[in-house]
């Protein structure tokens, strides 16, 4: 007979939902973060965190007849990931006689707040889609949409899990999980993804640690190092 306590420390970890953020937008990145435990900050992340500032502060409130939960933690058994919601929207049943808000709920609809303008990203997509997967599981309640809402902007924009959205977001976290596991396998040399030079590589916080430019030719980089070793 199995030993319970047994199969729970052998489970592996839950993967930290902001890295399929990370990964989507970069691979590299994610895997700096996820296999080397690479952090940094710059003005950038800095921005970030100043945008998150009132929705990082638990708690909640009602507006406009809306719970409001502030920093919500959410967790996905099925899919091994754990995270937090910025802020999510509760709509309850009004004709409910229960006193209990969870029992009480009729609708959820995640919100993520980002610090630049209202653009469309398919990485911030998924990263709601993720949460959305997320609260379907804890509660048992389909959820159609979401937003996010930018800070610069200050505009909010909607978002619809279409079935291809939430497809691309489970296939995202699935390939995340094999990245790990491959670091994961003793003397295994694990190759971190190819860097590929974007103009968007100069705010990445991990810009020093990456060399994207230095390291993006293959043939260039395998050049100078042969140069190390010339006499």
């Amino acid at each position: 007979m199995a030993n319970p306590t047994s199969t729970i420390e052998n489970r592996p970890e839950p993967l930290q939902l902001s890295l399929l953020n990370d990964f989507l937008y970069c691979p590299r990145r994610a895997a700096l973060k996820l296999i080397e435990g690479c952090r940094d900050a710059n003005e950038h992340t800095v921005l970030g965190e100043l945008v998150h500032e009132h929705a990082d502060f638990p708690g909640y409130e009602v507006a406009k007849g809306v719970l409001v939960w502030r920093a919500l933690p959410i967790w996905s058994d099925r899919l091994r990931l754990s995270g937090k919601c910025d802020i999510v929207e509760a709509e309850l049943h009004s004709a409910s006689n229960s006193t209990s808000e969870i029992s009480n709920l009729k609708s959820l609809r995640p919100v993520e707040y980002k610090k630049g303008k209202r653009r469309r990203f398919h990485n911030d997509d998924a990263q709601l889609c993720a949460q959305a997967l997320c609260l379907e599981e804890m509660f048992g309640i389909p959820i159609e949409r979401g937003a996010i809402f930018h800070a610069e902007s200050k505009r909010r924009r909607e978002v619809e899990f279409t079935p291809q959205l939430r497809a691309t977001t489970e296939q995202a976290i699935a390939d995340l999980h094999a990245l790990l596991g491959r670091s994961q396998i003793p003397g295994s040399n694990i190759q971190l993804p190819k860097a590929l030079y974007r103009p968007a590589c100069q705010e990445c916080s991990l810009f020093e640690i990456c060399m994207p430019k230095a390291i993006e030719n293959d043939h260039t980089t395998s050049r100078l190092a042969n140069r190390l070793y010339e006499i």
